[in-house]
């Protein structure tokens, strides 16, 4: 077969269709661009808009203002203050040595605060700040303010800072605020965490109130380049402050009990019996909780940590003691509800022998019956009529009242302490109930512990006939308080026989008020620490007893109860129950209270705030010394 010859026809025609082919695929491709562009320029605007936005303006978050805690008469006890502050803008540092240098000499930096700038500047990046320093003095902030132009890269502004203005007297109340942890950044991720200035509570209420006192944040809104370096600053988008809280604290008493305390290592717990309202709630000796806001250096902390007296210990709320003879008027109440006849006399020779054991009393008090026995503290007796009763009804009955009791309050930690029974006991150690456990248990000694909050509460539910629960937030919904499920008849009794321990012939005689028409009653107590021959007089502070005291006023128609106990202070008569008796004097004459504080403060040195202020200045002298 021939083949047809090519000829320019067939070249032409073949050319045509290849051009149709590829024109045609060209026109495709062109209006999927086209198309594909337009639903990027409509569909998809505003996403990549966004984008480019974000892309040109960035968002400095600004902490928001945390709200305040005020006491039960709108007293601040946590608020806000403007104050000046001095960061670093890592992006803008020429030279960080020299400015750090320069910084530390105006601003009087210590080691420890370098030391913390430098690894902050480490791990810093952009324009992000770098806190240098906080509540800056006017005088301190000028000198940075006038030499900006020689220091490249410093940043002076004016905020708001957390501070407490009774410091310490609060501490260990209200807890402190401090810079968020690596950890505390990980839970969240929220990058308000990574901006110098915000805080977050750290201990006590400010921690577990969190949640209603930060507020919503703020944020200052900037345009960048590219590459991240500020263009100028746009309108800012404004903070909300977080919420108001109210105390059932009366802020008057907390600072006036804080300095009654003076030197003394204990705790204080003031309650309203009708309420269960928490007036006061003291633990001393007590950091400066505006110290650890603006975040302390090692040199505080090592201080503090390493002071005998446990400063860093919220005593009311984690420390737990033996009750000592507190615990009388509650067994008291036990015996008389097994029964026991409250004029059944019992003999104190000076002790009573339990299997081979001799106990010995603080006295030889002679014939005692309930009465006399809760007055003057006898011992024996408690011991001999404990040996005559059930120690579960006795267990049930000072558990009732509130030892060894959980309380439900917005308190980080509580540690509750131990009512011992024998069914305790069988299943703690294996054991059977021996009458030396119920010897023990008499007289607050033994397994029992308890902390200050406890401590307070029993005389509150024995004077207001209550089953109160102490509470802290003023506008929390409260649920009806029942009457004690106690004969009325036991309780007066032994209200009566307390009244008698501070009015007549009691153990805290020395301790009544001196106060027209105002009664006061109470019951001492001297907790054992360690068997020793001489107890409560000892030279080495760690061995001495700690002394006890519980009250309520006025003895005839309670309204206030508090509990005291003074580590390692002896006996409870002398220590604690003049610390009480000045505590509950507050409640009915201030003015009183006050001038009987002038004259001890004076020889503990100065106020509370006075001797506050020569601590941290001999804590940042010893802190430059380390610089130098």
């Amino acid at each position: 077969m021939k083949h047809q010859p090519f000829t320019s026809v067939h070249q032409s025609l073949s050319f045509s269709r290849r051009m149709v082919l590829f024109g045609g695929a060209q026109t495709a491709i062109g209006a999927a661009l086209v198309g594909r562009l337009g639903w990027l320029a409509v569909a998809e605007n505003e996403k990549y808009q966004l984008m480019s936005e974000n892309n040109r303006v960035q968002i400095i978050p600004v902490p928001p203002r945390r709200g305040w805690l005020v006491d039960r008469y709108n007293q601040p006890i946590a608020i806000n203050r403007s104050d000046f502050r001095v960061d670093l803008i890592p992006q803008q540092l020429q030279n960080p040595g020299q400015t750090l240098r320069s910084l530390a000499s105006l601003l009087k930096l210590d080691s420890d605060e370098i030391d913390r700038i430098l690894k902050d500047l480490k791990q810093g990046r952009g324009f992000q700040p770098v806190q240098v320093a906080e509540s800056v003095s006017y005088e301190d902030y000028a000198a940075v303010t006038v030499r900006l132009p020689e220091l490249p890269g410093v940043q002076a502004t004016r905020g708001f800072s957390r501070y407490y203005p009774a410091g310490p007297a609060v501490a260990h109340l209200v807890g402190y605020v401090g810079t968020p942890s690596a950890e505390d950044y990980e839970k969240t991720k929220d990058p308000l965490f990574l901006t110098p200035g915000f805080k977050i509570g750290k201990q006590g209420l400010e921690k577990t109130l969190e949640p209603y006192l930060r507020g919503t944040p703020g944020g200052q809104r900037i345009e960048v380049t590219a590459t991240g370096r500020l263009v100028k600053e746009l309108d800012p988008k404004p903070d909300r402050s977080g919420q108001t809280l109210q105390l059932t604290i009366d802020g008057g008493l907390q600072d006036y009990a804080a300095r009654r305390m003076g030197d003394e290592s204990g705790a204080l717990v003031a309650l309203d019996v009708e309420s269960g309202d928490i007036l006061a709630f003291i633990s001393m000796p007590a950091f400066d909780p505006n110290s650890f806001s603006r975040g302390i250096g090692r040199t505080e902390w090592k201080m503090l940590s390493e002071d005998d007296h446990l400063p860093l210990l919220n005593k009311v709320a984690q420390g737990l003691y033996p009750s000592g003879s507190t615990i009388k008027p509650a067994m008291a109440l036990s015996f008389l509800k097994q029964g026991i006849d409250p004029a059944r006399r019992v003999y104190c020779p000076g002790g009573l022998q339990i299997g081979n054991r001799y106990f010995r009393c603080d006295k030889v008090h002679g014939s005692m019956d309930m009465h006399s026995a809760i007055e003057r503290s006898c011992n024996t007796y408690f011991w001999a009529t404990g040996l005559k009763t059930d120690p579960e009804q006795t267990n049930e009955m000072v558990s009732y009242l509130g030892y060894g009791e959980e309380f439900d309050l917005p308190l980080p930690t509580q540690r509750y302490g131990t009512m011992p029974s024998p069914k305790w006991l069988e299943g703690k150690y294996h054991r059977k109930w021996q009458a030396y456990d119920t010897a023990n248990t008499s007289i607050g000694q033994g397994y029992v512990l308890i902390n200050p909050l406890q401590l307070a509460v029993m005389p509150g539910r024995i004077g207001g006939g209550k089953l109160i629960q102490p509470r802290l937030l003023l506008g929390a919904a409260r649920k009806p308080i029942a009457s004690l499920n106690v004969d009325p008849v036991h309780l007066e009794f032994v209200r009566k026989a307390m009244t008698s321990v501070v009015n007549d012939q009691g153990t805290a005689v020395a301790s009544k008020l001196l106060l027209d028409g105002i009664q006061m009653a109470g019951k001492t107590g001297t907790a054992q620490v360690f068997r020793l021959g001489e107890r409560g007089h000892q030279s080495n502070w760690a061995l001495r007893d700690h002394a006890l005291f519980i009250a309520f006023a006025p003895a005839d128609k309670p309204r206030y109860a508090i509990g005291c106990i003074i580590e390692h202070g002896g006996f409870g008569a002398s220590v604690a129950a003049p610390i009480v008796r000045d505590s509950m004097t507050y409640f009915f004459d201030k003015q009183k209270a006050w001038d009987t504080l002038a004259p001890l403060e004076k020889q503990w040195g100065g106020s509370l705030a006075e001797r506050n202020a020569r601590q941290i200045a001999a804590i940042k002298a010893a802190a430059r010394s380390n610089l130098t």
